[in-house]
């Protein structure tokens, strides 16, 4: 696997998920999968089907943060400077159609949510993003259209 880029931050988010997942949620599907069987015929027992296929979910995710754990290249945006859009860059822009203000932080793919305004640096208008400057205007295809935004200012904090 490539190296994965991201923030301390999200890091530090997947270590305690992965931890969580091994110490809580492993242990708590074992035991719902022992009282499942106590429940007698295994071919008609829907809890001990749900709590195998729990089991598969946990294990799964558990060898795929465990993967990007080991393969994370943590990046510390505040070491960064410039005005030159790059990962962990938070970048001020302007809706060129609407006036409206948006401010993003590009991420790695791991740690991105679109809700706390942190954009994978896989997404369209991070792609869009990296190599423009302040002042830049930047064209996006987004599933609602096209859409204009300024570069009003890039922070690297």
């Amino acid at each position: 696997m490539d190296k994965v880029p991201m923030t301390k931050q999200g890091f530090d988010a997947l270590e305690k998920e992965l931890r969580t997942l091994k110490s809580v949620e492993r242990p708590a599907v074992i035991v719902a999968i022992a009282e499942a069987r106590a429940h007698g015929d295994l071919s008609e027992n829907a809890e001990y089907t749900a709590a195998r296929e729990r089991q598969s979910f946990i294990e799964g995710r558990i060898k795929e943060l465990e993967s990007v754990i080991s393969a994370a290249q943590i990046i510390d945006p505040a070491s960064l400077a410039g005005s030159t859009i790059k990962f962990g860059a938070t970048v001020f822009l302007a809706d060129e159609d609407s006036g409206d203000e948006v401010t993003y932080q590009i991420v790695g793919p791991y740690e991105s949510n679109a809700d706390k305004g942190m954009i994978s640096t896989t997404a369209p208008i991070a792609r869009a993003l990296i190599g423009k400057g302040i002042g830049d205007s930047v064209e996006v295809v987004t599933p609602a259209g096209k859409r204009s935004y300024e570069v009003l200012d890039v922070q690297y904090r």
